[in-house]
């Protein structure tokens, strides 16, 4: 078991309860996909069970512009198709209190929450969802405001319990909160730091794979996964600057910072030799939409002073060369937070590699990244439901939590996490 402070333990009964969930999954008011609810619902079940009330709550999107300082509110962006969601999944009745943006700071008169509950503690509604965090007043504040806001939610409840893993920033209704109410972890929570553990303390070897569309955002876990993994794949921009920094070349698409941080890693890398896995074919491409005109290139064939095209995906013969394949399958554990086509016209790579990836049948296989997640179901969507039910593979609902913990050095050291650790230990 976790150090986290489970809400198990806690006495619910009679109790209002203000749960966090991570339930970002609505995109122009529509559910992209219901994993994520999914995912928290034994959470709530057990609220029920424990005689608790709960008050659930989430952020959608990123309403808030920064450009004008203003919080922008859309029903494209509202908690309705969760709320209905749930109510036809679970036979519940739900409410969200009505409260209005009173001016571009957002909402900020939150006594439409005070009849809801009442509406929730007379048995008259089974939960209350409140409107997205994002659209209120201090939601993502680094001033008092966050504060002010988390205790007038605070008000409403008894206890608080955060059962949103994937949402990792320290925001009021994930860290501040925890200030003005006795606070507990969910079951999804400790769930996901308990295999986030499996990353830290692995059964070796542990095989890392990494991909991303930037530098700067991966530059941190991928230093702590190059000292925690024996070796290490990478995909994407990443590996596009590896190349670019090792083999000198010039590969279109890579900015001036991308360049200056893949010689950064590669610097770190040196001191690891052996360790980082390249795959032998990469896929050129005269241009980023059109799929027409593309090529094969083996990396043994780079020289310095080269000039390529975009570099927009890993050729699926790569996950079929011997070496690579003796890799993989000699795997104990194996840790994914990759996409490797670089747009969603080159697919291929991504698909080998999952399959791949499925093949190691004596590895744990941690998967991490909605975009991680989301191509897997697409892209193979057979082995896609039998991994789903297979205890050799996890699922985590957030990746860039995971990704966080990573470069913190510890499965607990996301913030929001971190806020409930200092419950305990006060």
């Amino acid at each position: 078991m976790t150090a986290l402070p489970c809400f198990l333990e806690a006495d619910l009964k009679g109790k209002t309860v203000l749960v966090r969930m991570d339930h970002n999954v609505v995109k122009n008011g529509k559910i992209k996909d219901t994993m994520r609810i999914d995912a928290t619902i034994p959470t709530l079940l057990h609220i029920y069970k424990k005689g608790g009330l709960p008050i659930l709550m989430t952020h959608i999107g990123r309403p808030y512009d920064k450009k004008t300082g203003t919080i922008n509110i859309s029903e494209g962006e509202s908690v309705a198709p969760i709320v209905k969601y749930l109510e036809d999944k679970l036979q519940l009745k739900g409410i969200v209190p009505e409260c209005i943006a009173s001016g571009p700071e957002g909402i900020t008169d939150l006594t439409p929450i005070i009849p809801a509950v009442q509406e929730l503690q007379s048995g008259k509604v089974d939960f209350v969802y409140l409107p997205n965090t994002r659209w209120f007043k201090g939601e993502e504040a680094k001033d008092e405001s966050a504060d002010i806001l988390a205790q007038s939610w605070a008000s409403s409840a008894d206890l608080y319990i955060n059962d949103a893993f994937g949402s990792w920033q320290a925001h009021a209704s994930t860290y501040n909160i925890t200030k003005f109410l006795p606070s507990y972890a969910g079951l999804l929570m400790i769930k996901e730091v308990q295999n986030l553990e499996k990353v830290f303390n692995p059964q070796r070897p542990l095989i890392s794979v990494v991909a991303g569309a930037k530098f700067d955002t991966k530059m941190s876990p991928l230093s702590a996964l190059l000292k925690l993994s024996d070796k290490l794949v990478l995909g994407g921009v990443l590996y596009n600057g590896y190349l670019a920094a090792k083999y000198k070349v010039n590969i279109k698409g890579l900015t001036p910072d991308d360049l200056q941080l893949a010689e950064q890693f590669l610097q770190e890398a040196e001191k690891y030799p052996d360790k980082i896995v390249e795959l032998p074919i990469i896929i050129e491409s005269d241009s980023m939409e059109n799929v027409s005109n593309w090529r094969t290139i083996k990396v043994s064939d780079l020289r310095p002073g080269m000039d390529l095209n975009y570099i927009l995906d890993i050729a699926p013969e790569s996950l079929s060369d011997q070496a690579i394949q003796s890799v993989f399958s000699s795997a104990a554990t194996i840790f994914v937070n990759a996409v490797m086509g670089y747009t969603v016209l080159f697919k291929e790579g991504t698909k080998a590699l999952y399959s791949l990836i499925h093949s190691c049948t004596q590895a744990q296989k941690l998967f991490g990244g909605g975009d991680t997640i989301q191509e897997f179901g697409d892209l193979l969507p057979g082995i896609f439901a039998q991994a789903k039910n297979d205890s050799r593979y996890y699922f985590f609902t957030g990746g860039g939590a995971v990704l966080d913990a990573i470069a913190q050095g510890s499965p607990y050291g996301i913030k929001p996490v971190q806020a409930l650790l200092q419950k305990i230990e006060k």
